[in-house]
């Protein structure tokens, strides 16, 4: 199954190209869950996410829907103290693997981490505790784009996250490639001239896909969903809801070529 959402859908920019206007934000996620299977939970990269929280979440969305969880900064950016913040992760998330909602615990590094022994070895060492449930893991540096890399995510039982983005030289290219289940693939856009120049972070994720550029990733996404079974797709080109855009247009696309 090829499950299609968006990277957060808690955003003001949506009310009137998404949302409804004077929909009130505490319906926002029923009203999300509606139209797509599942989402990323980006709060959770800015501070421990609360399990009665997720809870709550969890008990407004229907059967079938599904969490990505955002891996803390103190895990993926920081680094300190990641032991007891990883514990602390996988304890916050219990109640959506209980429900049978939590699709994976996403891990994203910074364009700082690079393939070097010291980061193989701190990957290796918190893998100990996500792997409790589905990880998947996005690089942004190039130098994780090795046949190696994929052998050693498989081998920790982590999932490797595909991406579409500027095919800048530092970035990561778009290599599909399963290593756990479930695939996971992310699309951030191809904005190349704010990318690295902006004033606002919203900037780099201002970007709409073509049809013909979604086209490109249908049997890509199959193939995943042949190889793995579960496949998870998030639009990250969230400013002024073109993920949302992005994300209908995928599925139509999807649904016009099934195998």
């Amino acid at each position: 199954m090829i499950m299609i959402g968006t990277a957060g859908y808690v955003y003001d920019d949506w009310v009137g190209p998404f949302y409804p206007s004077g929909l009130d934000k505490r319906e926002w996620l029923e009203y999300y869950a509606g139209r797509f299977s599942f989402t990323e939970v980006n709060s959770s990269f800015y501070r421990l996410p609360n399990p009665f929280m997720l809870a709550k979440m969890a008990e407004k969305t229907p059967a079938g829907f599904r969490f990505a969880i955002k891996a803390y900064r103190g895990i993926t950016h920081d680094r300190k103290d990641a032991e007891d913040a990883t514990k602390t992760l996988i304890d916050a998330v219990r109640p959506l693997a209980e429900a049978n909602k939590l699709a994976c615990i996403l891990v994203q590094f910074p364009a700082s981490y690079r393939n070097t022994q010291e980061n193989r070895r701190y990957l290796a060492d918190i893998s100990k505790y996500l792997t409790v449930h589905p990880t998947s893991v996005e690089f942004r540096h190039r130098s994780w784009a090795e046949p190696a890399v994929f052998s050693f995510l498989e081998n920790l039982g982590l999932g490797y996250v595909c991406v579409d983005e500027p095919r800048f030289a530092s970035l990561m290219p778009p290599i599909v490639k399963a290593t756990a289940s479930p695939a996971y693939v992310r699309f951030h856009g191809r904005n190349y001239e704010k990318w690295w120049q902006h004033q606002e972070a919203y900037e780099r994720y201002n970007y709409l896909y073509t049809r013909e550029e979604l086209q490109e990733w249908v049997p890509q996404l199959r193939e995943l969903e042949k190889e793995v079974g579960d496949v998870y797709v998030a639009m990250n080109n969230h400013y002024q809801a073109k993920a949302a855009t992005n994300g209908m247009e995928l599925r139509e696309l999807l649904k016009a070529s099934p195998d």
